[in-house]
């Protein structure tokens, strides 16, 4: 009897198998100390089949970004659930995310620390990923306000720095919670929905807080030599 041929590994799958391999190494290593050596003895492959397939280390980083922030801006979206109120929408986005963070550390590491830091090409990326999150965060928070039937004209500023402001928060809790033993998904959006859901709970309901009057008896408005 002859050999039994084995079925050769698709394309796609193989080239999935580099870049499970490929965000491994620069989530843990950083991208400049990751070689293509490793990346292919950890994927199974030649190096030369890696190059063949992702040409060079600057374009397969390119590809573990790319692929990494679709899948965490995908999490995001497919885990808010429209018909309930701002909320929970909030509150079901923010669990995703945290939990799609904690679910791929190395993935969220290339994305966080390593695509920003080694030049525009990269940082580019995850700037794109950024807009989209903010910008749907943007939406969410436009129409929470809207259904309020409160603030319905809410300065169009104020939302996209509130979404900004979001973001940004749950960026560098997503960090924290990795790097903090015990600190599951759940209590990192707890964390963020108690800080974040306060303020913008009563500006739904037409009650944001503005900074005061400034007053003679203000101790910062007083001239020097005016009587206490």
């Amino acid at each position: 009897m002859g050999a039994v041929k084995t079925k050769r590994m698709p394309r796609a799958v193989r080239e999935q198998q580099m870049l499970d391999a490929a965000v491994r190494t620069f989530g843990q290593r950083g991208y400049m100390a990751a070689s293509m050596d490793e990346i292919a003895e950890l994927a199974g492959v030649s190096k030369p089949l890696v190059y063949l397939y992702l040409n060079s280390k600057e374009d397969l980083f390119t590809a573990c970004i790319r692929r990494e922030a679709d899948a965490l801006t995908e999490a995001v979206r497919t885990g808010v659930r429209r018909e309930l109120p701002a909320d929970r929408q909030l509150w079901d986005g923010l669990q995703a995310f945290f939990a799609h963070t904690a679910a791929h550390p190395d993935g969220w590491s290339v994305l966080h620390i390593q695509a920003r830091t080694h030049g525009e090409r990269f940082a580019s990326v995850v700037a794109a990923m950024r807009e989209e999150l903010v910008t749907f965060v943007t939406q969410l928070i436009a129409v929470a306000a809207r259904e309020a039937h409160r603030d319905p004209d809410l300065a169009e500023g104020e939302v996209a720095g509130l979404a900004e402001a979001l973001v940004g928060a749950a960026e560098s809790l997503a960090a924290w919670a990795n790097a903090t033993p015990g600190v599951t998904a759940k209590q990192a959006a707890t964390t963020l929905m108690n800080f974040a859901w306060a303020g913008l709970g009563n500006l739904m309901e037409g009650c944001p807080w503005s900074p005061p009057h400034p007053t003679t008896s203000d101790p910062a408005r007083r001239r020097p030599g005016t009587p206490r």
